[in-house]
């Protein structure tokens, strides 16, 4: 689903280089979780910009469900976002004037899904993260816990290929944390997603199926 090979990212400011990754490698597999821990400045986010086709590489090849990407402009960058990545971030960035269908309606109805077919995958997503109940609600009616399991719903809502995470359980207390990362667990089985999900939290991080640490703007295996 993802495949990263020789990523370099080079600041320049102020006559000084700052090499942020140094020629990263990293591959995610479908229905694979890959952990990524690191103490903050040390890369994450950027390799995470990078998978998402957020921010380009200095130097290296950007491989997206196997199509290389890199050389894309930015009207076929966003083309792949849309399609083929889904995007989780530690706080829920959900719409508040829109329900929480509404939430997982929009973004496929921006790809051109017709009305009906985005309410029919929003419902089965809202019976995924078991909120059948709550898509009638705004944002503001539900607990953070909901409020992440929807985001995780919308991020899913155009059947991407791989789902970027940034601290998806970081701003929920330990039991709500717990219950979202086996519902996003269970998600990424079942729909053969590649998971890059970014925690300072080495517990749940310990319980995917790779952990990859940022080290000297490297990744290694963490052990």
């Amino acid at each position: 689903m993802l495949e990263l090979s020789g990523i370099v990212r080079r600041f320049e400011q102020g006559g000084t280089v700052l090499d942020v990754l140094r020629g990263v490698e990293l591959t995610v597999r479908p229905g694979e979780l890959v952990a990524l821990v690191g103490p903050s400045g040390a890369g994450k986010s950027t390799l995470l910009h990078i998978a998402g086709l957020l921010e380009r590489p200095t130097a290296g090849t950007v491989k997206i469900a196997g199509e290389d990407v890199v050389g894309f402009d930015d009207g076929r960058r966003t083309e792949v976002r849309r399609r083929s990545i889904g995007f989780v971030y530690q706080f829920h960035h959900l719409l508040p004037e829109f329900t929480a269908r509404e939430n997982i309606v929009l973004p496929q109805m921006i790809a051109g899904v017709p009305k009906r077919v985005a309410r029919q995958r929003a419902d089965e997503l809202l019976h995924m993260v078991g909120l059948d109940q709550r898509g009638s609600h705004r944002p503001a009616r539900l607990s953070g816990g909901e409020q992440q399991r929807v985001a995780i719903a919308r991020a899913l809502a155009n059947a991407p290929s791989l789902l970027i995470a940034d601290e998806p359980t970081g701003n929920l207390d330990p039991h709500t944390a717990e219950h979202v990362f086996a519902m996003l667990t269970a998600i990424v089985r079942q729909a053969s997603v590649g998971a890059l999900v970014a925690t300072h939290n080495l517990e749940l991080a310990q319980r995917m199926d790779r952990v990859m640490e940022m080290r000297d703007g490297q990744l290694v295996e963490h052990r």
